[in-house]
């Protein structure tokens, strides 16, 4: 395995032990300011005597002496200060044994990781374990579930708004020829859609696009409840998460308790917008997003529920004013930089002696203070020409783009779509045809070379003529 490889597997490595850590952390944090010392305490203790689910996959117990220093680093240096250091990140697994089971994997994606880890000990006579493949193959995006339609999962209801949020998607029609899908994030104690939006490829980044302007608008949540779908378990959105302080909760594959709430939703999309839709009913993307958010506001957060016996809208305006009169306060907004710095990608490269570094085959050039150090550089997915460069959590300096050759990362791929151009009401055969039969009916005139000029003393010239019967008639000139 390269160089490069084995640096990308100890970044996610090193990412992975941070997320775990913050997971851990994550209830400390939000319920800190409203807890005495002794409660805290109680907290704290409570958290270290439970098993955590770590990085490598085993369930394992964290000592409150680790808990409160890690509270502490993410209170002084953010995210990136619960990144453990460079000897604590080697990769624990044989790049060997990886490189084959991520074959294995891809050559039929239904083989299991435990399948798949006995036929990697068969082959090598040694090999990572199953919850070890689970991981990797989850980090890869090669686990990929997906959970259909169900009934109601219990009663469970936030107590406030904005304390839990659901996401999910949903599969519609056909816009311009191609699918359509809907990603879509439910406040779980108003009902309230908070964000949305109708997008053709399932993945983190289209997720992305419809949780950002729900953060911008609404605040950010306590915690955000996902399925395992691939769209859902990549790194970018984990961290994205832990950067805005909001704690990242999967249901367990199988068992979608909890999520009741936004299948009943999606049941209402089905039943009272989508039964409206046909696959011609709209050309682009703008004109059916643009139709939902007036179906949205107009429909779906004015209606009744049923449950609440009042409407996601005054639901969700009745929960903040409650919490005024508590002295709990309002929504949590972030600063608009502060929003788009938590979403931006991040990477990391080890520096060459010469001061580059290299990605998504772009050379860029840094500081030479950085030459033979491992940096993350943080950009925009869409704009690879700016990337930030960061050393151990500290800003240094930007990277100089020195050759460009790809101006958007892999994952920020456009959508595709199937266009129909406008039918010009030409048949290029019906025209051939009307051309040949022309030519039939007025007879088939064939090039007759042109007599020289001036004295051709003892030339011939061969003329080829037509006769009355379409025959060929040959003649001889003498001049």
């Amino acid at each position: 395995m390269l160089g490069a490889d084995k640096d990308k597997i100890r970044a996610e490595r090193a990412r992975d032990v941070a997320l775990f850590r913050y997971a851990v952390i994550s209830e400390v944090l939000q319920a800190e300011e409203e807890l005495t010392h002794k409660q805290r305490g109680a907290l704290v203790r409570h958290i270290a005597g439970r098993e955590h689910k770590g990085p490598d996959g085993k369930w394992v117990t964290v000592s409150r002496w680790s808990i409160d220093r890690w509270v502490r680093i993410y209170k002084a240096e953010g995210f990136t200060g619960l990144l453990p250091t460079d000897r604590n990140v080697a990769p624990r697994t044989d790049a060997t044994a990886l490189e084959l089971a991520f074959a294995l994997k891809k050559e039929k994606p239904a083989r299991t990781a435990a399948q798949v880890a006995k036929i990697v000990k068969t082959t090598l006579g040694d090999g990572p374990a199953e919850r070890t493949l689970q991981t990797h193959f989850a980090r890869a995006g090669l686990n990929t579930t997906h959970l259909g339609a169900s009934q109601a999962f219990g009663r469970f209801e936030a107590e406030w708004a904005n304390d839990r949020w659901t996401g999910d998607a949903l599969h519609g029609r056909k816009v311009a020829g191609a699918k359509t899908l809907l990603f879509a994030y439910l406040d779980d104690h108003s009902r309230k859609l908070v964000g949305y939006r109708w997008v053709r490829r399932e993945d983190t980044l289209r997720a992305e696009s419809a949780l950002r302007p729900a953060i911008a608008t609404h605040g950010v949540p306590l915690s955000l409840y996902l399925d395992n779908g691939s769209p859902f378990v990549d790194g970018q959105l984990k961290q994205t998460l832990a950067h805005l302080g909001t704690k990242l909760v999967h249901s367990r594959p199988g068992r979608p308790q909890g999520r009741g709430k936004i299948e009943r939703f999606f049941k209402t999309v089905r039943d009272m917008w989508l039964v409206e839709v046909d696959d011609d009913t709209f050309t682009d993307m703008d004109s059916l997003n643009r139709a939902f958010t007036a179906w949205v506001e107009t429909e779906y957060h004015q209606r009744l529920h049923s449950e609440t016996e009042q409407t996601p809208q005054q639901r969700w305006e009745a929960s903040w004013a409650k919490r005024s009169q508590c002295g709990l306060g309002g929504p949590r907004y972030v600063s608009p930089e502060a929003l788009r710095q938590a979403f931006l990608f991040s990477e990391y490269r080890t520096v060459t002696k010469t001061a580059t570094i290299s990605m998504s085959g772009n050379t860029y050039e840094v500081d030479q203070i950085l030459a033979g150090r491992r940096i993350e550089v943080r950009f925009d997915p869409f704009d690879l020409t700016k990337l930030d460069v960061y050393l151990a959590g500290k800003p240094m300096g930007v990277a100089v783009p020195h050759i460009v050759r790809a101006h958007v990362h892999n994952k920020a791929r456009p959508d595709e779509t199937t266009v129909t151009a406008a039918p010009t009401g030409i048949c290029y055969l019906d025209a051939l045809t009307t051309r040949h039969e022309k030519t039939l009916s007025t007879g088939i005139t064939f090039y007759q070379p042109t007599a020289p000029q001036g004295p051709t003393t003892g030339a011939a010239v061969e003329a080829l003529d037509a006769d009355a019967d379409g025959g060929l008639l040959l003649q001889e000139v003498i001049a």
